[in-house]
Order: structure tokens, then sequence, then C-alpha cells
């Protein structure tokens, strides 16, 4: 399938389905990675997704991109630019919607696969839009409550369905971090799942395979 000129760049692996309006997933890479990184998934995931693997808005040179700066200085540390996260947040949502109408995909079946930095934006997107997203598979990252629209817990999220994972040694983002999302998500209503894994700041085998299958039960 040829890409279409949309707001963000994305490679594409088409739906096996002939008929009607194919689900989708939406792949939101990490911190300095690019489009390819999650993609390389797509042929062991379910054939009637169409995946859309899609690249982040703001450029890291050499190589990467990045959904939002992450600074470091000796004063404050590292801290996220989350003014900039929310506009990201913004600009997936609009991305969605393009790649809906001009593909001509189900937007009833959406599903959003997360790693890192493209996680915490996954979780400020179903969390903001309970309405657009059926499912999230969170990999390695965590919830961030300044991402979220102000009305969020206002919205009704009972029909989103979210897997989470980390690693038990991720020296990026600590596990405690990410161990409080089930508490959210339970706060919320939402249907969720939360594994860890022996490793650090990645996917292991165990976790893929866990994770497709929980898929596999979901689309």
């Amino acid at each position: 399938m040829t890409t279409a000129p949309l707001s963000l760049h994305h490679i594409i692996r088409p739906s096996s389905l002939k008929t009607g309006k194919a689900p989708v997933m939406f792949m939101l890479h990490g911190y300095g990675s690019n489009e390819e990184d999650l993609f390389s998934f797509a042929n062991e995931l379910p054939e009637e997704l169409c995946i859309i693997s899609v690249r982040a808005p703001f450029p890291l040179p050499p190589h990467g991109n990045a959904w939002y700066a992450i600074n470091f200085d000796a004063q404050n540390g590292k801290w996220s630019d989350e003014e900039q996260a929310i506009v990201a947040r913004e600009k997936i949502v609009e991305f969605i919607d393009e790649a809906c109408a001009t593909y001509h995909l189900n937007d009833h079946r959406i599903t959003l696969l997360g790693f890192s930095q493209g996680t915490i934006l996954s979780y400020a997107v179903a969390l903001s839009y309970p309405e657009k997203i059926k499912n999230v598979v969170a990999l390695s990252g965590y919830i961030n409550e300044n991402l979220l629209t102000t009305d969020f817990k206002n919205k009704d999220h009972k029909s989103l369905k979210i897997y989470a994972s980390h690693g038990k040694a991720d020296q990026v983002i600590p596990p405690e971090w990410a161990q409080k999302a089930p508490q959210i998500l339970e706060t919320l209503g939402v249907e969720h799942k939360y594994e860890e894994f022996p490793v650090g700041h990645g996917v292991a085998p165990q976790n893929f395979y866990s994770f497709k299958k929980w898929l596999e039960d979901k689309i």
C-alpha cells in the first residue's frame, strides 16, 4: 500500500481483509527512535490488522525522532517538555482521524501500541479520548497525568482495554512509575492487564507473545 502525504510520516502493512473497513493498529516508537523500530513486530501480528507505524514529529539528530523533548541539565536533572508532549498528543489524534479517513479504516476498532515515550503518549491519547481508542498495548512506559485533558476523569473509559508491561530491571523508566498504572486504570473503570518481565528497557520474547495473545482476543 502506498502511503499518503498526511500530517505525520508513516509506513504501513495493509490488512488481509478484502472487504469492509479493517481494524487498525498505530505504532508509536520511543524517544530517539523511528517508525522502523516497532514495525519489526508487524509480520507477527494478526493479519486482519492494518498496521501504521508513525514517525514522531520532532527530529533528534543524527537518526532519530522524539514526540517531545527530554532535557538534561546539572541543576534540574532530567525533565520532560510537557507542553510539547501535549502538542504531540493532539498531533496523534489528528493523524488517527486523517489516516482512518484516507485509508478507509474502521475508526471503532483502533489499537495503539507504544514503547517508552510512545507508551506515555498512547496513555495520554487513550485516557483523554477513550471514545476514539479500543485497545492499548503499553510497553515500558507510564501514565503521566499532566499530559491528560483536564476533564479526563469525567470521560467514559469502560470500553477501553489496556495491556501494560514493564521490565523489572528498567533503568530508563523505573518500574515504580509503571506500577502506578493499574490503580489509575482501576479508578477509571478500564479493563487492564499488567505484567513485569526480568529485562531492562526493552521487550522480552515472552513479553511479545503475551501481548500478542492478549491482542488476538481484543481486536
